[in-house]
């Protein structure tokens, strides 16, 4: 005969503890009080202030490609110099010249890529090539950074950054940072090469030292 066993339903014991979910404490993002402090990445001069809206991603605009190409001349222009002199691409014409635009003056990668130019300078002109750089700094500006660091050619103040827009010079991070980007013109003012490397300044002058070489 088959015996059944029942056995009395239990309950946990009451002092054993009870899980009950946990919901996390809401949390936020503190930011300093601080008005707005300065910080420079390269290139880039920005600030940062807790009244700033944080822009979506579609409100960036971009520019992805250069209105100035290999074979052509690019549009003239005449803008002052750290001595605070006019100059015009024109006075250049007859001899190959390296035009290269950089984001800012002190900034680290622009006074890397400053130097590079400057030790190399010599190199440059036993190539028969002039060396002009071009940023969105003013005159003194330009003045005070190429005395501090020997700088032996030409910088131009393109404030505005008309000439900059005009050659179709591509920004990066999201428009936010202005481009560097390097263009060697032969004698008669035209496009050969065309260089772009924001992160790596010094390559700008190994690239176009090694093509006017091989010119």
């Amino acid at each position: 005969m088959a015996a059944s066993l029942n056995l009395p339903k239990h309950t946990l014991p009451s002092f054993l503890p009870t899980r009950n979910p946990r919901t996390p404490p809401s949390q936020s993002l503190s930011i300093p009080s601080k008005s707005s402090s300065q910080s420079q990445f390269y290139g880039l001069r920005f600030s940062f202030s807790s009244n700033l809206p944080i822009p979506s991603s579609t409100s960036f605009k971009t520019s992805i490609s250069a209105k100035v190409s290999k074979g052509q001349a690019p549009p003239s222009f005449t803008l002052k110099d750290q001595e605070g002199r006019n100059v015009s691409l024109s006075k250049f014409k007859g001899k190959p010249v390296v035009v290269y635009f950089y984001p800012a003056d002190e900034t680290p990668g622009c006074t890397k890529q400053a130097c590079a130019f400057r030790d190399s300078y010599e190199k440059f002109k036993k190539a028969g090539a002039e060396v002009i750089g071009i940023s969105g700094d003013d005159s003194s500006s330009h003045k005070a950074f190429a005395k501090k660091y020997r700088l032996p050619y030409t910088l131009l103040s393109d404030e505005g950054n008309k000439v900059r827009k005009e050659w179709g010079v591509p920004a990066d991070f999201f428009g936010s940072l202005p481009g560097r980007q390097t263009y060697v013109l032969d004698k008669n003012g035209v496009v050969q090469l065309i260089y772009n490397n924001q992160f790596q300044p010094e390559k700008h002058i190994d690239e176009t030292l090694k093509f006017l070489q091989s010119s």
